[in-house]
């Protein structure tokens, strides 16, 4: 199937590893021009050199921690160095944050931020170029969690709070042809994730989880949810507005 994404400009927050590495690589494989956001320099290096040989038309690093400067002080320089892009994918987030349902706001606020707010101040200046050049695409990966309300109660709320944002501002924006989505993985296994380290120990909880909350029995990769996420970057998805799309292994 040709997509129809070559030469287009693509932004991927969160691009060093994992999820965001796989997103990379999916829109290097169709030949698109890359700018990539992410704390480490030389982890960045190293997925562009990647990224050049799947078939990148271009790559560019921007070393950036969202987390420790102004999300619309970053997207403004973006804007202004590299122009209107086409598409935007939010991977920034996680749930390596507090945990106590009873701690203090600024804990929840700091969820909140990690996994929602952050990308919504870079959209708040990176859409209204999208409306006025006719369309685009803004991808958030957000989590199984926001369904399931289940795990970490901190992430759990802020992934379930993204998923209210793209549905309700992916309404307002429908009939501008920019598409606002969300792709909600469930778990995903790759080198330094949260399951690597129980899988290389082979401890009984990943048995123990697959068979209760993984109806696939296994664990997905990062190129599976990266195939979603470049599918939805396409005019493919044209019809697909404020979508918050499953990608879980059927998660029970």
């Amino acid at each position: 199937m040709d997509l129809g994404l070559k030469q287009k400009l693509v932004l991927v927050v969160g691009a060093s590893k994992g999820i965001g590495r796989g997103i990379v690589m999916g829109f290097a494989k169709e030949n698109c021009r890359i700018v990539a956001v992410a704390r480490s320099e030389e982890l960045l290096r190293e997925v562009g050199e990647e990224a050049i040989r799947e078939g990148a038309a271009s790559f560019n690093l921007e070393v950036y921690d969202i987390m420790e400067t102004n999300a619309k002080t970053v997207a403004q320089h973006l804007a202004e160095e590299y122009g209107i892009f086409d598409v935007v994918v939010h991977n920034v987030g996680g749930s390596l944050v507090g945990r106590n349902h009873l701690g203090p706001a600024e804990d929840w606020e700091y969820a909140l931020r990690f996994n929602a707010l952050a990308a919504i101040d870079m959209n708040s200046v990176l859409i209204p170029p999208m409306i006025e050049n006719g369309g685009g695409r803004v991808i958030h990966i957000s989590s199984i969690s926001a369904v399931m309300l289940r795990g970490n109660p901190l992430y759990a709320s802020a992934k379930a709070f993204l998923n209210a944002y793209v549905t309700t501002a992916g309404r307002q924006l429908a009939d501008t042809g920019v598409v606002l989505c969300s792709i909600m993985p469930g778990a995903v296994a790759f080198p330094g994730s949260y399951w690597d380290r129980f899988v290389k120990e082979g401890a009984p909880r990943v048995d123990d989880f697959l068979r209760h909350h993984q109806a696939a029995g296994r664990f997905g990769t990062p190129e599976e949810i990266a195939n979603v996420v470049v599918f939805m970057a396409s005019d493919k998805s044209s019809f697909m507005q404020a979508a918050n799309i499953p990608v879980d292994g059927a998660n029970m």
